[in-house]
């Protein structure tokens, strides 16, 4: 491992090249409505970067503003991968964004280029750097006789099954979480082999490259703020238009990108189930309850550098300058 490294102001930094034979990539990350778009663009433009998007939803053409993805007139010429990828009615998986993802990568460091990947897609990003064990597919089959067991008996007969055929996932899987439970048996009958020895055999797709990877934090009440404001904004950006158009195009209601957050609530609203307030109050209010379901993820994500702050705030990108600094310059040399 490299010593310490200093920042300008003889301050260790919270990023160490820890293996500096291997090409850089950066990663910021975090809760929507944090700023990580400002940031990534303010990091690529200064250190010559392109960004790899790392958002389940932005990869569908035709879903712009409800996924505030960055107008091409607000990208300042950066490169922008992995966006506008998929069409609606198509299912875009982790392993693909994975998949994908390392080329584009690839590709950008063949070009001298800092990758940034930029998202608040906490499966994706570990799809990417840890990698997804190579088990089976669903098999839906089986899943609904095992849920027809745990229904007729209880979830806890489930549990005990598990634990005979396979203890360890049994340890780590609590009996209440059923969906995993299921899994976990669906694996193991489908290869005779526990979870645990297919996780032995997953490779992570940026193994050849060295992660540094930072997390913005806000306090809940600027969360709130911040979301009711995008929401707004949503809406006098024209998302009922957008919708209506993509719906007049002949994408069905059904589409993936049409059950996510915002799009749902919206198409309910077309639907009359509520007014347009009613639906903003209601799109802000998950937008929240879903900023705390992606900081527990990423808490749990190891190797995160964490920021408290906004990352469109000047403050706040400053610090992040300072803390990369030492790591970019290594890069350079």
């Amino acid at each position: 491992m490299d010593p310490v490294a200093l920042t300008a102001s003889g301050e260790p930094s919270p990023f160490v090249r820890r293996a500096p034979e291997k090409p850089l990539v950066l990663a910021v990350l975090g809760p929507t409505a944090t700023g990580k778009s400002a940031l990534a663009l303010a990091i690529a433009e200064r250190h010559g970067g392109e960004i790899v998007n790392c958002d389940s939803t932005a990869v569908y053409r035709g879903f712009d503003i409800g996924t505030d993805k960055v107008p091409v007139a607000a990208q300042r010429g950066i490169p922008h991968h992995l966006v506008d990828i998929a069409d609606p009615t198509e299912e875009y998986t982790a392993a693909r964004f994975a998949a994908d993802a390392t080329r584009a990568i690839r590709g950008i460091l063949e070009r001298g280029r800092l990758p940034i990947v930029t998202g608040g897609t906490g499966f994706y990003y570990r799809a990417l750097v840890r990698g997804l064990f190579p088990g089976p597919g669903a098999d839906h089959v089986l899943r609904a006789r095992l849920g027809r067991i745990a229904d007729r008996r209880d979830d806890a007969r489930l549990h005990r099954l598990l634990g005979r055929v396979d203890p360890a996932s049994a340890e780590r899987v609590k009996a209440a979480d059923r969906k995993r439970v299921i899994r976990a048996l669906e694996v193991y009958f489908l290869t005779g082999q526990p979870l645990t020895a297919h996780f032995a055999r997953t490779v992570a797709p940026l193994a050849f490259a060295e992660v540094a990877a930072l997390a913005l934090s806000v306090p809940a009440a600027s969360t709130a703020d911040r979301t009711a404001r995008r929401v707004d904004a949503q809406f006098e950006g024209g998302l009922l238009d957008e919708i209506r158009g993509l719906l007049a195009h002949g994408v069905p209601e059904s589409a993936r990108p049409f059950g996510g957050l915002v799009y749902r609530q919206a198409l309910e609203l077309l639907h009359g189930v509520r007014d347009e307030a009613a639906t903003r109050a209601l799109i802000a209010q998950q937008n929240r309850q879903y900023a705390r379901r992606q900081l527990i993820w990423f808490r749990k994500e190891p190797n995160l550098v964490w920021f408290d702050g906004p990352g469109d705030s000047p403050a706040v990108a400053a610090r992040v300058e300072r803390a990369l600094a030492p790591l970019l310059l290594a890069r350079d040399r």
